[in-house]
This record gives structure tokens, C-alpha cells and sequence, in this order.
């Protein structure tokens, strides 16, 4: 897969990020999400498709992940 250009990337927090500074952020990129930690803007960012977030996003909303997180 070519690597995706995030220079124009319009980065996104959740309205639930807390005032600590450790969330996610999100941008839409073509038929791809990017997500990046707010922390480390410059780090790595995870690429997935738009069906694939949208798989992602029902999990999370019907609470199916809550128990999933490895420690």
C-alpha cells in the first residue's frame, strides 16, 4: 500500500478528551481514517479503511470492547 500524505491532514479530538492531553486524534483521509496520539503528533499513526473504523466505532458505542483491552 503507498503511504498515505497526512500534510494536509485536518486532525480531530473527541469532545470526551479530557484536559490531561491523552487522546486520539482522527482525520479522514480519502477512503482511509488515520489515527495518531495526540501526544506525539509526529509518532506513528495507524491507518485503516473507512469500513474498518466504522466496524471499530459499533464496537466501541455497544461497550463489546470493554473487556478486550490487554494489559
Amino acid at each position: 500500500m503507498a503511504e498515505l500524505d497526512l500534510t494536509r491532514a485536518q486532525w480531530r479530538k473527541s469532545s470526551r478528551s479530557g484536559a490531561e492531553g491523552d487522546c486520539v486524534e482522527v482525520a479522514v483521509v480519502g477512503d482511509r481514517v488515520a489515527v495518531r496520539d495526540s501526544r506525539a503528533p509526529l509518532g506513528p499513526v495507524l491507518v485503516v479503511s473507512r469500513a474498518e473504523w466504522a466496524r471499530f466505532m459499533v464496537e466501541v458505542r455497544s461497550g463489546s470492547l470493554e473487556h478486550s483491552v490487554i494489559r
